[in-house]
Protein backbone atom coordinates (compact mmCIF):
# COMPACT_ATOMS: atom_id res chain seq x y z
CA UNK A 1 0.00 0.00 0.00
CA UNK A 2 0.94 3.61 -0.81
CA UNK A 3 1.59 6.50 1.77
CA UNK A 4 -1.07 7.72 -0.26
CA UNK A 5 -3.39 5.00 -0.36
CA UNK A 6 -3.11 4.63 3.45
CA UNK A 7 -3.49 8.36 3.81
CA UNK A 8 -6.70 8.38 2.17
CA UNK A 9 -8.05 5.73 4.13
CA UNK A 10 -7.30 7.83 6.88
CA UNK A 11 -8.96 11.01 5.57
CA UNK A 12 -11.94 8.31 4.45
CA UNK A 13 -11.75 7.74 8.69
CA UNK A 14 -11.49 11.45 9.45
CA UNK A 15 -15.15 11.97 7.59
CA UNK A 16 -17.07 9.99 10.01
CA UNK A 17 -15.47 11.35 12.96
CA UNK A 18 -18.02 12.29 15.59
CA UNK A 19 -16.77 16.21 16.67
CA UNK A 20 -19.51 18.20 16.75
CA UNK A 21 -17.64 20.14 19.63
CA UNK A 22 -14.14 20.83 18.40
CA UNK A 23 -15.52 20.51 15.04
CA UNK A 24 -11.56 18.86 14.38
CA UNK A 25 -12.38 15.92 12.69
CA UNK A 26 -8.82 13.38 12.82
CA UNK A 27 -8.99 10.16 11.36
CA UNK A 28 -6.17 7.30 11.68
CA UNK A 29 -5.26 4.09 9.66
CA UNK A 30 -2.98 1.87 10.79
CA UNK A 31 -0.92 -0.86 8.30
CA UNK A 32 0.09 -4.43 9.92
CA UNK A 33 3.06 -5.93 8.47
CA UNK A 34 0.71 -8.31 6.76
CA UNK A 35 -0.94 -5.56 4.91
CA UNK A 36 -3.41 -4.92 6.85
CA UNK A 37 -5.36 -2.37 7.13
CA UNK A 38 -7.89 -0.70 10.19
CA UNK A 39 -9.31 2.69 10.76
CA UNK A 40 -10.46 4.74 13.54
CA UNK A 41 -11.95 8.71 14.29
CA UNK A 42 -12.07 10.62 16.78
CA UNK A 43 -15.44 10.62 18.52
CA UNK A 44 -16.14 13.28 21.20
CA UNK A 45 -18.53 13.45 24.11
CA UNK A 46 -20.31 16.34 25.89
CA UNK A 47 -18.02 15.22 28.93
CA UNK A 48 -14.98 15.69 27.32
CA UNK A 49 -12.69 13.73 29.17
CA UNK A 50 -14.26 10.60 27.66
CA UNK A 51 -13.67 11.41 23.93
CA UNK A 52 -11.69 9.14 22.15
CA UNK A 53 -8.75 9.98 20.04
CA UNK A 54 -8.49 8.69 16.28
CA UNK A 55 -5.29 6.77 16.99
CA UNK A 56 -6.91 5.70 19.83
CA UNK A 57 -9.80 3.86 18.50
CA UNK A 58 -7.62 2.70 15.40
CA UNK A 59 -5.29 1.14 17.82
CA UNK A 60 -7.86 -0.52 19.65
CA UNK A 61 -9.27 -1.53 16.21
CA UNK A 62 -5.89 -3.23 15.55
CA UNK A 63 -5.17 -5.03 18.41
CA UNK A 64 -8.44 -6.72 17.90
CA UNK A 65 -7.47 -7.59 14.07
CA UNK A 66 -4.19 -8.86 14.15
CA UNK A 67 -2.15 -7.75 17.68
CA UNK A 68 -0.45 -4.72 18.43
CA UNK A 69 3.10 -6.60 18.18
CA UNK A 70 2.36 -6.35 14.22
CA UNK A 71 1.92 -2.77 13.79
CA UNK A 72 3.54 -1.51 10.61
CA UNK A 73 2.89 1.67 10.12
CA UNK A 74 0.28 4.53 10.88
CA UNK A 75 -1.24 7.56 9.24
CA UNK A 76 -2.95 10.07 11.23
CA UNK A 77 -4.88 13.13 9.35
CA UNK A 78 -6.79 16.09 11.25
CA UNK A 79 -8.36 18.86 10.84
CA UNK A 80 -9.16 21.75 7.71
CA UNK A 81 -6.39 23.17 6.45
CA UNK A 82 -2.85 23.17 6.14
CA UNK A 83 -1.47 22.47 9.46
CA UNK A 84 0.03 18.99 9.84
CA UNK A 85 -1.94 17.11 12.41
CA UNK A 86 0.36 14.84 14.53
CA UNK A 87 -0.65 12.48 17.00
CA UNK A 88 -1.43 13.81 21.13
CA UNK A 89 0.92 12.94 23.69
CA UNK A 90 -1.59 10.34 24.98
CA UNK A 91 -2.01 8.22 21.68
CA UNK A 92 1.95 8.97 21.17
CA UNK A 93 2.29 6.84 24.19
CA UNK A 94 0.14 4.29 23.36
CA UNK A 95 1.90 4.05 20.01
CA UNK A 96 4.93 3.54 21.51
CA UNK A 97 3.45 0.83 23.83
CA UNK A 98 2.55 -0.94 20.16
CA UNK A 99 6.46 -0.45 18.65
CA UNK A 100 7.86 -1.79 22.14
CA UNK A 101 5.46 -4.62 21.59
CA UNK A 102 6.79 -4.82 17.76
CA UNK A 103 10.40 -4.41 18.05
CA UNK A 104 9.96 -1.46 15.48
CA UNK A 105 9.96 2.31 15.58
CA UNK A 106 6.78 3.06 13.89
CA UNK A 107 6.32 5.17 11.09
CA UNK A 108 3.96 7.27 11.24
CA UNK A 109 2.53 9.38 8.31
CA UNK A 110 0.76 13.07 9.55
CA UNK A 111 -0.77 14.90 7.05
CA UNK A 112 -3.17 17.96 7.14
CA UNK A 113 -6.44 18.22 6.82
CA UNK A 114 -6.63 19.91 3.02
CA UNK A 115 -3.76 16.81 1.82
CA UNK A 116 -1.09 19.71 1.44
CA UNK A 117 1.41 18.71 3.94
CA UNK A 118 2.78 15.51 5.00
CA UNK A 119 5.34 14.71 7.34
CA UNK A 120 7.28 11.22 8.52
CA UNK A 121 8.43 10.63 12.04
CA UNK A 122 9.12 8.22 13.98
CA UNK A 123 8.09 7.00 16.93
CA UNK A 124 11.07 7.42 18.85
CA UNK A 125 11.86 10.96 17.69
CA UNK A 126 7.97 11.97 18.60
CA UNK A 127 8.46 10.69 22.32
CA UNK A 128 11.64 10.77 22.96
CA UNK A 129 13.29 8.47 26.27
CA UNK A 130 9.63 6.96 26.64
CA UNK A 131 7.96 4.56 29.19
CA UNK A 132 7.19 1.21 28.34
CA UNK A 133 6.49 -2.32 29.35
CA UNK A 134 10.26 -2.76 29.79
CA UNK A 135 10.53 0.01 32.39
CA UNK A 136 7.52 -1.80 34.84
Amino acid sequence: MTDEQLLGQARAAAAKAYAPYSNFQVGCAIESVDGEVVTGANMENACYRLGLCAEQSALTAAQHQFGLDKVARIAVVGGTDATVCTPCGGCRQAILEAAHLSGRDVEIICSSGDGSAVERHRIGELIPFGFGPQNL
